[in-house]
């Protein structure tokens, strides 16, 4: 399409201030860029738009998605292209489905079925990470998919695959395999490797088989995006094991939804943030991502001690079916605090139920396990042990968990990006997963002064672009794939709220994808513009 895009407010994604002009597409490019007053004629076209009181700005990308299977069954997906994603992270928490061989594909399908159901609705016909990208790229009759996507290889799949659940090192030979695998998956195009040190099998490996992956991650010009092992009582110990951990392997460090929850963690950014700052002026590259809300969201299943969930799904629900096996467990769980729920002990009041794979358990949808419990009258670990049976460990929760000062202070961080960590499973889902984007634009740019507008738009573009290592993407420049987005800056706010969680945003009228339009007047079209994003040697 031969688009001009006439008299908008261009945000190019550099922190510099917007400017008005007239931008030109041709072929899937910005072709032209010609400022208000410039000298010359103003660029034409075969289709003008008139962006008057909108802004211009690169496509959003979330460094944190869960719509590893959502792209292959939605083709819409307007929970992330109404927002102005263009580009998304998917391989998250160390726990996605390739590389795989089929038992490990048989198990991931039930370790994660709280994030992306069970799979029963997609085709697995891939097994490796480039059969995968492949898979995204001729989906939909090879249409392909709504909206970019880049895959980071998932540690805990890999040690699935290589060693199993069992709690102990790896063989030597086991580790070469693991090796093996990261290798295969950079070359094939992940732009790094992620991990989920709260959840299991992950969580069962070393520092040192954790070093010796990310080198390899290196070696292909990776980075690691670790969900490391406490957000709670031991979470600045955590951060610090991973800035550690990195720099011995001269690897490129991104912090996963890079927050600091719970009580004894109130007040405390400001002590991240030193001890990043510490680290990047002693050389480390580090960068970050969180979502611009309280409340974190996983599956309930992850609340447990790692050695309840040893041996993989089947063994947890074997445990939590014997009567003393479930009393140690919530001993943990309750009262030493479990290295599931981050050391903390829980708090059923902050654990609500977002959603069930079984229909018969929807009533506990939108309650806490405490208020749950109290309309059964019982103990709330007998509701959440119920429902983690009956449910087939497939319950999702909100934990309401977080603190705002926290939030905000680290959002300002100049590493930080944007990441929805969006969970699109369940019949309440977290708001982040439809507003993440529009909360920080609407919310803490314009509403709160957190951030500029220019800075924000930054936090969403460039600096994830950055680390991707994307050469024609994030800014909004001559030359550049033209992924954008057209928003209102008076009104843009997201849409989606915690009772109401699908709503879409308003104030984003028109989405491009390569200068095809996939949202437009505020409507999705059916263009399907989105594609594999492979690294570069």
């Amino acid at each position: 399409m031969d688009l001009v895009i006439r008299d908008a407010g261009v945000i190019d994604g550099t922190g510099a201030p917007s400017y008005r002009a007239d931008v030109k597409i041709t072929e899937g490019r910005i072709a032209e860029i010609h400022p208000e007053g410039a000298p010359g004629p103003r660029p034409t076209a075969t289709r003008t738009l008139d962006a008057t009181g909108l802004a211009l700005s690169p496509g959003f990308i979330d460094m944190h998605a869960h719509s590893d299977l959502a792209l292959l069954r939605d083709p819409e997906h307007s929970a992330k292209a109404a927002q102005g994603v263009t580009l998304e992270v998917l391989g998250q928490d160390g726990l996605s489905y390739a590389p795989v061989d089929d038992r490990t594909l048989t198990e991931v399908r039930k370790a994660i079925t709280g994030w992306n159901g069970d799979g029963s609705d997609v085709e697995f016909d891939w097994r490796t990470v480039g059969e995968y990208l492949d898979r995204l790229d001729r989906n939909f009759g090879g249409q392909g998919i709504a909206v970019n996507a880049a895959y980071l290889i998932p540690q805990g799949t890999v040690r699935m695959y290589a060693v199993g659940w069992d709690d102990r090192p790896a063989t030597e030979a086991e580790l070469t395999r693991m090796k093996e695998l990261v290798a295969q998956g950079m070359a094939e195009g992940a732009v790094g490797m992620s991990s989920g040190l709260t959840y299991t099998p992950g969580m069962y490996a070393k520092d040192a088989e954790l070093t010796e992956l990310c080198r390899v991650v290196a070696e292909h010009g990776g980075y690691y995006c670790p969900h490391h092992r406490s957000y709670g009582a031991g979470a600045l110990t955590a951060y610090e094991e991973m800035v550690q951990l990195t720099r011995d392997a001269g690897c490129p460090l991104h912090l996963a939804h890079a927050t600091m929850n719970f009580g004894v963690n109130k007040g405390r950014a400001p002590e991240l943030i030193a001890l990043l700052d510490r680290a990047m002026a002693a050389g480390a590259d580090i960068s970050l991502d969180t979502y611009p809300y309280t409340p974190g969201s996983t599956t309930l299943v992850a609340m447990l001690p790692s050695w309840a969930s040893e041996g993989g799904p089947e063994s947890v629900l074997t445990r939590l079916a014997d009567e003393a096996t479930a009393e140690r467990i919530r001993h943990h769980l309750e009262e030493l605090g479990s290295d599931g729920c981050h050391g903390v002990p829980i708090e059923w009041d902050t654990i609500e139920i977002s959603g069930v794979s079984v229909p018969e358990l929807a009533g506990h949808v939108g309650r806490t396990v405490a208020e749950s419990a109290r309309l059964r009258g019982e103990e709330p670990w007998v509701t959440a042990r119920r429902l983690l049976l009956d449910d087939r460990l497939g319950t999702t929760i909100l934990q309401h968990v977080g603190h705002e000062e926290n939030v905000r202070q680290i959002m300002r961080h100049r590493v930080h990006t944007g990441g929805s960590d969006g969970i699109l499973q369940g019949d309440k889902p977290h708001p982040r997963a439809y507003g993440t984007f529009p909360q920080y634009l609407g919310r803490y740019a314009r509403e709160l002064g957190i951030l500029s507008l220019e800075e924000c738009v930054a936090h969403l573009t460039s600096r994830p672009a950055a680390r991707l290592r994307l050469a024609d993407r994030g800014h909004v420049r001559e030359g550049y794939r033209a992924d954008l987005v057209l928003f209102d800056p008076e009104t843009v706010a997201a849409g989606s709220t915690f009772e109401e969680p699908r709503t879409l945003p308003v104030g984003i009228p028109h989405v491009l994808i390569d200068g095809r339009f996939v949202i437009e007047d505020g409507r999705r079209t059916s263009v399907l513009a989105g594609r594999a994003v492979r690294s570069t040697p």
